[in-house]
C-alpha cells in the first residue's frame, strides 16, 4: 500500500519534479525550506511546508517529518541522498527512507570499496591501487580520485611521473577540505573515454532490472552538461552486456529502489570498466523515462512501500531518442563562475507540435532569487524525438525559446554544444567540450542591434503629459538626436536616437543612422532597424533593462557621465575599479586600503559553491578603496577594489 504523505527533502527542481509524481498518485507533498526559500517554487507547490535551519540538518528534517505526518522521505539528489546515517536515522524514527538501505550506500559510497565488491561479483573494474605506495605508480597516464568524493571533485589527470607527488598532495587536500578524508585511489586513464551509465531498479523481493543506458560524455570538468538515451556508441549486443554487469553490481551490495552503475567505455575498443554507482536518483533520469515511459519515482515509492517490480527484463523497451541539456546560472564567458540575481522575467519552451517531446523540470519562478548558496543548476530541459538527430533539433529549438531574464545563464554555451559536428555525429568522449570550447563561448562584445534595441526602448519610457517632455527631438529646423549612454557587461556605449520610437525613429550605433521602430506587447517586444524585425522579451529592474532573445540575454544600465567605474569592459582600460566576477562570500582580503600593489597581486578571494575566485590588481598603483570584509556576503559586479595610479 502506498503511502498518504511524503516529506522531500530537498529543493528547486527535483523537489518541484517529485511533488508532480506525488501528486499524479494522490499522495500529499511535505516541503521543507530554509528561510532564504520560503517563496520558492518548491515550497509553492508541495501541500504542507515546514521551515529547517538546513537542507543538511538531519535531526531538523526527522522533526519536520514526524510533525507533518509523513510516513517516507524522498531525498532527491544531492544534499542527504547518499548519507547512509540519514538512511539509518529515518529508519530508527519509523520512517521509510526512498532509497537503499545504508548498507548498500555505504558500500557504494567508497570508492574503494565498491570496486572491490563489483569485482568479486565479476563486473569488469579499470586496474588501480589505494593505500600507501601511490608515489611509486607507474602506469601512466593515471586519474588520482578522492576515494569518499563525487562530482569530479578532487580528480587530476596524471600523465608522467614527474608530476606526481604535487597530483597527489593537492588531491589530498581537495579530499580533506571537501570530503572530511583525504584517502585516494589512482586508476590507469582511458584515453578518449566515453562516460556511459545503466539504470538499475530493484525490489526487496530480489528483483533487479535495468533500464538501458544513458550517454552522459559530455562533460566540463568532470561535470556532465548534456545526456542522452540511448547511446548512439553502443551495440545490442554491448547493452546487454553492460546491463547484466550492472545488474550483478545492485545485487552484490543487496541493492532496493533506483540507482546508477557508470562505466567508463574505451571509444576504440569498447572495453568497459565499472566506475561507481550512485545510490539515489540521477539529475538525468529524465532522458530515461523518456525512452521507457515509466516514472521512477513512482517507482521508487513503490518499491519502498513493499511492492514488486511491476515488469521483468524482457518488458523493457527503450522507444526513440532523448537529450537532456542543465540550464545553469553560471557565465561561459567568465570562465563558468556562477552568477546569480533574480528572476525579473521567465519564459521555458512548450511543447512541439508533432511527434517530438519537450519537458521541462525547473525550480525556477518569477520573483526567485537564485544566489551563491546552493548548487547553480536551475533548470533542464529534455527533448524526444523518434531518432536522434530529430531529438537535438528539437533540444536545440527549446534552448532558444528558453529565457530567464535576471541571471545569466549557460544557455546559448548549450545551443552552440548541441550543434557542434563531433556532437550531431555521436563521436563524443569525456574530453570533447575542452578541446572544442573556445568555439562554444558566446561572443563578449554586445551585437550592435541589441545595443540599438535597449537605446530605443529607453528613449520610448514614458515621461509624463507634458508634451515638452517628449523624447522626440523636436526643434525648428530638423529633430535633434539624443546620446544614450548605456553600460553592459562589455563597457559603456554610446548610441543616438531621434524621433518616436513607436511611430518612427532612426537610431545611430557608430556612424550608420538606421530607420528604427519598436512595438510592445506586455513583456515582448519588436525591434524593427533598417527593414530587419527582431522579437525580444523584455523587463525594466529600476535604471536597468534586460533583453532577451534565442537563448541569450542581455542587461543594460543607464549609465550618467561621472559615475565611477564602467562594468568589465571599462575595468580591463584601466580604470583601477574591481568587481567581483560572481555573487558569494568575501574569504580573503589580501590588501589593505593605502597599501601599494602590483598589477596582477591578488587583492581578494571571493567564494561560491566551494569555488574560489582570487580578484587581483588591474594595473600598478594604490589602493584606494577596499569596502569588503571577510566574511561579508557579496553581489556579481559589487565593487572590491579602487587602485588608483600613483602620481609621477
Amino acid at each position: 500500500m502506498l503511502f498518504d504523505r511524503v516529506l522531500i527533502a530537498n529543493r528547486g527542481e527535483i523537489a518541484v519534479r517529485i511533488a508532480r509524481t506525488l501528486r499524479a498518485l494522490g499522495i500529499e507533498a511535505i516541503a521543507v525550506h530554509t528561510p532564504s526559500d520560503a517563496r520558492a517554487r518548491h515550497v509553492r507547490e508541495a501541500d504542507v511546508a515546514l521551515q529547517v535551519p538546513s537542507y543538511l540538518d538531519v535531526e531538523a528534517i526527522i522533526g519536520a517529518a514526524r510533525a507533518s505526518g509523513a510516513q517516507a522521505v524522498h531525498p532527491g539528489y544531492g544534499f542527504l541522498a547518499e548519507n547512509a546515517a540519514f538512511a539509518r536515522r529515518c529508519a530508527e524514527s519509523g520512517l521509510v527512507f526512498v532509497g537503499p538501505p545504508a548498507a548498500a550506500i555505504e558500500a557504494m559510497g567508497d570508492k574503494i570499496r565498491a570496486k572491490e565488491t563489483v569485482s568479486a561479483a565479476g563486473v569488469p573494474v579499470v586496474p588501480g591501487a589505494t593505500g600507501p605506495g601511490l608515489e611509486d605508480w607507474r602506469d601512466f597516464p593515471a586519474l588520482i580520485k578522492p576515494s569518499a568524493g563525487g562530482g569530479g571533485k578532487g580528480m587530476i589527470l596524471v600523465r608522467a611521473a614527474a608530476e606526481l607527488p604535487e597530483a597527489l598532495a593537492s588531491a589530498r587536500r581537495t579530499a580533506r577540505a571537501a570530503f572530511g578524508d583525504d584517502t585516494l585511489l589512482i586508476e590507469r586513464y582511458v584515453e578518449s573515454p566515453r562516460h556511459i551509465e545503466i539504470q538499475v531498479l530493484a525490489d526487496a523481493h530480489g528483483g533487479v532490472v535495468h533500464l538501458g543506458e544513458r550517454e552522459c560524455s559530455l562533460q566540463r570538468r568532470h561535470q556532465k552538461i548534456i545526456e542522452e538515451a540511448p547511446s548512439p556508441f553502443l551495440t545490442p549486443e554491448t547493452r546487454a552486456a553492460m546491463g547484466a554487469a550492472a545488474v550483478e553490481a545492485a545485487r552484490a551490495v543487496g541493492y532496493t529502489g533506483a540507482g546508477t552503475v557508470e562505466f567508463i567505455v574505451d571509444g576504440a575498443t569498447g572495453a568497459y570498466h565499472f566506475m561507481e554507482m550512485n545510490t539515489r536518483l540521477q539529475v538525468e533520469h529524465p532522458v530515461t523515462e523518456l525512452v521507457t515511459g515509466l516514472d521512477l519515482v513512482e517507482l521508487q515509492l513503490r518499491v519502498a512501500a513493499g511492492e514488486r517490480l511491476p515488469l521483468a527484463q524482457e518488458d523493457v523497451r527503450l522507444d526513440g531518442h532523448a537529450v537532456e541539456a542543465r540550464v545553469y546560472a553560471e557565465d561561459p564567458a567568465r570562465g563558468f563562475l556562477p552568477t546569480g540575481g533574480r528572476v525579473l522575467a521567465l519564459r521555458e519552451p512548450r511543447d512541439p507540435a508533432g511527434q517530438a517531446v519537450v519537458r521541462v523540470d525547473s525550480g525556477l519562478a518569477e520573483g526567485a532569487v537564485v544566489g551563491s548558496e546552493f548548487d547553480p543548476m536551475m533548470a533542464k530541459v529534455i527533448a524526444w524525438a523518434p531518432d536522434r538527430a530529430a531529438a537535438y533539433r528539437t533540444l536545440e529549438r527549446a534552448l532558444a525559446a528558453t529565457a530567464v531574464l535576471g541571471v545569466v545563464t549557460n544557455v546559448p554555451f548549450l545551443r552552440a554544444l548541441t550543434a557542434h559536428p563531433a556532437v550531431a555525429a555521436g563521436e563524443l568522449d569525456t574530453g570533447l567540450v575542452e578541446r572544442v570550447l573556445p568555439g562554444l563561448l558566446p561572443a563578449t562584445q554586445t551585437p550592435d542591434a541589441v545595443t540599438a534595441a535597449a537605446a530605443l526602448v529607453f528613449h520610448d519610457l514614458p515621461r509624463g503629459d507634458d508634451p515638452w517632455e517628449v523624447a522626440d527631438g523636436w526643434r525648428m529646423g530638423e529633430p535633434a538626436w539624443t546620446t544614450w549612454r548605456l553600460e553592459s557587461r562589455d563597457g559603456v556605449h554610446a548610441i543616438q536616437v531621434r524621433g518616436l520610437p513607436q511611430e518612427q525613429a532612426e537610431v545611430r550605433v557608430g556612424e550608420q543612422a538606421v530607420p528604427a521602430r519598436v512595438r510592445r506587447d506586455g513583456p515582448d517586444l519588436t525591434v524593427t532597424l533598417g527593414g530587419r524585425s527582431e522579437r525580444y522579451l523584455c523587463v525594466r529592474d529600476g535604471d536597468t533593462l534586460w533583453l532577451g532573445r534565442d537563448g541569450a540575454s542581455w542587461s543594460f544600465t543607464r549609465h550618467h557621465i561621472g559615475d565611477p567605474g564602467d562594468r568589465p569592459g571599462a575595468a580591463a582600460a584601466g580604470d583601477g575599479v574591481v568587481r567581483s566576477p560572481m555573487p558569494g562570500t568575501v574569504l580573503l582580503v589580501k590588501a589593505q586600503q593605502g597599501e601599494r600593489v602590483s598589477a596582477g597581486q591578488p587583492l581578494v578571494v571571493v567564494e561560491a559553491m566551494k569555488m574560489e575566485h582570487t580578484v587581483t590588481a588591474p594595473r600598478d598603483g594604490v589602493v584606494a578603496e577596499l569596502p569588503v570584509q571577510a566574511g561579508r556576503p557579496v553581489d556579481m559586479d559589487a565593487v572590491l577594489a579602487v587602485v588608483t595610479a600613483e602620481e609621477a
